[in-house]
């Protein structure tokens, strides 16, 4: 775009701003923002995270991307958001497209974007900012001259529902396998051949899936019958990228102008859990464990608070308690916490890992205030079947050593909707609940409090519990209603999450290809937002599923069958499905399988990856 168009245009979204809630939204200009002469460097990157800025600002994906990529001389990378309801409104009547916020360029203008999709409640969104950017929704609509659009992200370990709008998926981790595309595409550039050349050599990457090179059948009830490469350059499975060791930790944060949801310095300190919870995809798509070393951490929160000011610090992982280290590293936090004033945040710790080493370290960094556990279940019975093995007296163990070392808020994380559950097993998380809080009580007296967060079990791909049937949204609401009445005047808080909305991430997480004509129609329907509970409506997608001629109920209520080819099997998460099957039998017979830290269980992440772990520090991964 010629400089005086690209003056007009930025003087197009300054007009607009006053018109609108909160315009720092769009402005950039944020403390540590890197801005690079737009004819400078060979490559633009767009890196687009598809809600509002006030959250997608705080994701660190994005956050250590665009640092990575702004570390090379020919990349520029730039920001851009999900523009609110507002700004959408007043941007399409001016004719104003999507832009990035430190150039305030189209993002037509970039060679590449970067789509972030953490989870599928986000894909609607997708579709109205590539519709906003004015990049067609199809890949094989695209030409030549529009940018090539990339995703990655938890939710595209399944990439199918959004099939048909990528053109290629980054699966796993993104630090090198995001650089190996800008390559690719520069490479690309520098000759004279066709896009389809172009997702062709994309398609070479180890870690990169190209859905247009890939075919789907189907059997007559609906079943996938095969997924077969059109190319040779296809190698199917695609296998998941991983680090064999984490990169340096980010440190260089931006420090956004206006409030957003988590204001802190955030340090990743272990990737990866061992723990083998059935229901949990992240702990098992992110194996193997890879820890960063204390002092690691410790110089980036130094340095992070250095260059942004902050006043709170984040250790983030799945299972912070887990690392080996970790007296060693809180222990190490006392001192840099002293000095500088500054406040933790705690995340969900595992009641498994306590020790009362640990609680004493941990009251003298967050003396008082609020301390989460995440039992997950109300009865052992139901604990063994989820394989979150613990007793209740273990639990209760926990609970007082929180309220004798000085805590008085409790926060609780419960599931609903587990395969076997019964109104029993519901009826015990409230028993639970009560429980903690008249021990509370007995502690610390009436300054005890205990917040019980109930959310709804989503049977999600690549887990032993993939094969298994959502639970039907009138039986997940009677439960629900069964905690309210059991808890109300009790004193303990309950929130909980709409069986509806809980059903939608069902029907798009465990989706196939012919899904994404469903999520269009739900986008042409109005559907934005579909993670904001004010904006949410169920409506428009049941009258796009019927638009679809597609049954609803075939993606959330049917039950898969063990020797049934599922939309995800051609991605390999480097857990193996007959570890998986396994797994979920022992769950009917309420076996439990420990952490594997100790014992190797065969799931298949080394042999997936053997080469590359013994290129890890010590010669390996945190694995047996």
């Amino acid at each position: 775009m010629p400089f005086t168009h690209q003056e007009h245009f930025r003087q197009q979204v300054e007009r607009i701003l006053p018109t609108v809630a909160k315009p720092g939204r769009y402005v950039g200009g944020e403390l540590n923002q890197t801005v690079k002469p737009w004819d400078a460097v060979q490559t633009h990157v767009a890196l687009v995270f598809p809600d509002i800025y006030d959250l997608g600002q705080s994701n660190l994906g994005m956050a250590l991307l665009y640092d990575l990529l702004n570390q090379r001389a020919d990349v520029a990378a730039e920001r851009a958001f999900a523009p609110w309801v507002d700004m959408e409104a007043a941007m399409r009547t001016a004719g104003i497209p999507l832009f990035s916020l430190e150039n305030k360029r189209p993002l037509l203008d970039f060679e590449i974007v970067g789509v972030s999709l953490p989870y599928e409640t986000l894909y609607t969104n997708f579709l109205n900012l590539l519709d906003l950017a004015g990049i067609p929704l199809y890949s094989e609509q695209r030409t030549i001259e529009h940018p090539l659009v990339i995703a990655g992200g938890q939710a595209v370990y399944n990439p199918e529902p959004v099939a048909p709008f990528v053109d290629a998926f980054a699966i796993g981790e993104g630090e090198e396998v995001l650089l190996e595309i800008v390559d690719a595409h520069q490479s690309w550039a520098e000759s004279t051949q066709s896009r389809q050349d172009l997702l062709i050599r994309l398609a070479g990457i180890p870690g990169v899936y190209v859905p247009a090179l890939v075919d789907v059948t189907y059997h007559p009830d609906g079943t996938i019958q095969s997924v077969h490469p059109r190319h040779p350059a296809v190698n199917l499975p695609v296998d998941k990228r991983i680090l064999a060791k984490l990169p340096p930790p980010l440190s260089r944060f931006l420090v956004p102008n206006i409030e957003v949801v988590q204001e802190r310095v955030s340090v990743e300190i272990m990737r990866g859990c061992t723990r083998g919870c059935r229901f949990c995809h992240a702990g098992m798509v992110n194996r193997p464990i890879r820890e960063r070393p204390v002092p690691e951490i410790l110089a980036a929160l130094e340095a992070g608070l250095d260059q942004t000011g902050y006043e709170e610090i984040s250790l983030l992982s799945l299972s912070s308690s887990d690392h080996s280290e970790i007296i060693a590293l809180i222990d190490g936090l006392k001192s840099l916490l002293t000095e500088r004033q500054v406040n933790i945040t705690l995340p969900s710790l595992r009641i498994e890992s306590f020790s009362e080493d640990l609680m004493d370290v941990l009251q003298s960094l967050s003396p008082g205030g609020g301390f989460t556990l995440a039992p997950e279940a109300g009865t052992e019975r139901m604990r063994n079947i989820i394989n979150k093995p613990l007793s209740d007296k273990e639990l209760m163990s926990t609970v007082r050593s929180v309220f004798e070392h000085g805590w008085k808020t409790l926060k609780l994380y419960f599931m609903i909707g587990h395969p076997q559950e019964t109104l029993s097993d519901v009826q015990a998380i409230a028993e639970v609940c009560q429980a903690v809080l008249q021990e509370g009580r007995r502690i610390a007296g009436g300054r005890a409090r205990v917040h019980a967060g109930v959310s709804t079990f989503i049977p999600k791909p690549h887990t032993p519990f993939q094969w298994v049937p959502f639970e039907d949204t009138e039986s997940i609401q009677t439960k629900i209603t069964l905690l309210q009445d059991a808890l109300r005047g009790s004193k303990v808080k309950l929130t909980w999450n709409d069986p509806q909305a809980s059903l939608l991430e069902a029907w798009l997480s465990r989706g196939d290809r012919r899904l994404a004509a469903v999520i269009h129609r739900a986008w042409e329907n109005g559907a934005r937002f579909d993670a904001w509970g004010d904006q949410f409506q169920i409506e428009p997608w049941r009258a796009a599923f019927a638009d679809s001629g597609l049954d609803p109920d075939f993606y959330s209520f049917r039950a898969r069958d063990l020797d049934e080819t599922l939309p995800w099997d051609h991605i390999n998460a480097g857990v193996r499905k007959a570890f998986l099957v396994r797994d979920y039998r022992y769950s009917l017979a309420g076996k439990i399988r420990p952490d594997c830290r100790g014992q190797c269980y065969a799931c298949g992440i080394l042999s997936s990856f053997d080469e590359l772990r013994l290129t890890g520090p010590d010669g390996g991964w945190k694995c047996p």
